[in-house]
Order: structure tokens, then sequence, then C-alpha cells
């Protein structure tokens, strides 16, 4: 059942042809809308009170519920207090500060992933913790870079998991992208070096590097994340040239310590943000992004391959709020 459902997913993404900047909207207002919704009763305080203390400080405690974070919440109640003190406000003047905050606050890390053609194979090592999505970023990210032409190769570092070295074989398969795996159990490092010789030999440009859901407070399996970077840097010793954490948006507070300990573990470089559909809890980017000013990549609002697109600042900030685009 569940490798039918990887073939589904698949099979729809690669076959459909990309869909259009309107039809992403819609995803992505649909898959934030649990998280707009948390912001909803803003929108019942200042239908029924002007904008005093009292309510200003509500405001504040609901932008904080919606793990928008405290900095970003007190700079969102800032702005309220400034301009419409002790004055009545709309529900969608409140959600227009909140996206032009919200967009100001994510301006300066949505960044796209840059693949420098001088590093050959650009090697992308991709982390997270159990059941984040990093297999199925993997096999997205893969088409994406092979539909812009690049040739690549996935290497199915996560040896702990025969299905999930199964299912990046069907991604490869898909995309006509080179797999490289081993037998369960084989030891990551090791085929991890095999896979960037073979990468390299072949004049690869892309080499994603698929590794263990490892929690972050597991230090032993950390140290093996840390054996894979320093079996890397053998082969090449400027890469990996981007490590990319995979967070799943229903954990909520507990991506920030995840965060924290990956990048002085790996030295993380930039942030995918999964699950962005399931959960109301999509305002905890805002707080990464107050904390650790890490680029964030791309964002994925469902299972098809056109669910995972760059990040907008700008869309993001309006579809959180409720706005239309």
């Amino acid at each position: 059942m569940q490798e039918t459902a990887q073939h589904n997913a698949i099979d729809g993404g690669l076959e459909n042809p990309a869909e259009s900047r309107g039809n992403w909207w819609k995803r992505l207002a649909g898959g934030l809308k649990r998280s707009s919704s948390a912001l909803g009763a803003i929108s019942d305080l200042v239908t029924k009170r002007l904008l005093d203390e009292a309510t200003l400080e509500e405001i504040h405690e609901a932008l904080i519920r919606a793990d928008l974070g405290v900095e970003t919440a007190a700079r969102i109640t800032q702005v309220l207090s400034e301009s419409r003190h002790d004055a009545r406000i709309t529900p969608d003047g409140v959600k227009a500060v909140v996206a032009a905050e919200v967009e100001k606050a994510l301006t300066e890390v949505a960044h796209p992933l840059v693949i420098d053609p001088a590093k050959k194979p650009f090697v992308i090592l991709v982390t997270g913790v159990n059941g984040s999505g990093k297999t199925t970023t993997i096999g997205k990210l893969a088409a994406k870079l092979r539909a812009e032409g690049k040739s690549m190769m996935l290497a199915a570092g996560d040896t702990f998991r025969a299905a999930a070295i199964e299912q990046l074989k069907i991604w490869a398969e898909r995309s006509g992208t080179g797999f490289v795996s081993r037998a369960a159990g084989s030891d990551p490092a090791g085929l991890v070096f095999d896979a960037l010789t073979a990468a390299k030999e072949q004049g690869t440009d892309v080499l994603l590097v698929d590794t263990a859901g490892r929690l972050q407070n597991r230090t032993e399996l950390m140290e093996e994340l840390q054996k894979i970077v320093r079996v890397i840097k053998k082969v090449d010793a400027s890469a990996p040239h981007a490590v990319l954490l995979v967070l799943d948006a229903t954990v909520g507070q507990n991506a920030l310590s995840q965060v924290e300990i990956f990048k002085k573990t790996v030295g993380v470089t930039g942030l995918v943000m999964t699950k962005l559909d399931g959960t109301a809890r999509g305002g905890i980017l805002v707080a990464l992004a107050a904390k650790f000013a890490l680029p964030v990549h791309f964002i994925g609002v469902g299972e098809s391959i056109d669910d995972l697109a760059p990040f907008s600042a700008r869309d993001f900030g309006r579809a959180i709020a409720g706005l239309d685009s």
C-alpha cells in the first residue's frame, strides 16, 4: 500500500506540466488555511472593540500562540498600537499589518537554492529528524533539477530503512536520475563515498544525499552524520556545498531546537519546510527566521511534485494572514 501511494504521488507529479502561479497560490493559501485560521481570534477581537491596550495585549498573545515568535508578535502589536490606537480597525486592516510584518521578517531569508556549475558535482546533503519528509523532498527536488536540464545522482544514505532506499529508487527511476544504494544496514558513510566518487567520474552536475532520520538529542547518531561529512570532504574538500535541513511544520516550537542542534553539528546552510498543509503552526517559520536567519529555499504544502516550491516571503505573508494574492 505504501509503495503504491509513492508511485501514485511520483507518477502524478512528473506527468503533469507545471501548474500556473494561480494554482500554486490556491494550494499555498489552502495549505496555510489552518495557520491563518489560528489568527482568526484577532479578527474577532477587532470587530467587537476599540484597539485599546487590553485588545492589543490579547492580539499579542494570539500572535504568540500562532507560533510567530515573541519578536514578530511584539513588532506587529507595536505597529498596530502606533497607527490605530484607541480607534476602530477592520479585520482586513489587521490582516494587512500581519501580512506586511511577516513579509518583512521573512524577506531576508527568502533565497533560492543556487547550484554552482563550477562545482561538479554540486553536493547537497539532506538532513532532518524521522518523519520530516527528507526522502520525498529529495525526490521532488531531483525531478525539478532534472527538468532544468541538470544531470543528477541520488545517494540512498538512509541505509537503516529498506523502505527509504526503495522510495528513493522509485524517484530516481521516474526522473531518469542516477542512483547509488547498498543493502539495508550498510555503512552510510561508505555508501556516500562511493556515490561521490562515481558522480565525479561521470561528471554529474548534482549529487543529492539522503541521510537517516535522527533525533537531535541522540549524540551517537549526530556523530555518524558528522562522519558522513568528513568522508565527503576526503573526496572534495569544498563539499558538501549545501546542507539542507528538512523541517516538519507540524512540530511547531520543537523546530527551533532541531535547527539549533543540526546547525551546530553539520553547518546547515538552508531550510526546507514541509507539511505546511497539515498544521496550524505555519507561523513557526517566522520565529525560525528571527532566531537563525538561515535561508529558506523551499516550502511544501502537499504530496505532488508541484507542491514543493521556491519560498516567497510575500506569498507566505499574505497566505498566513488570510489575504488574497
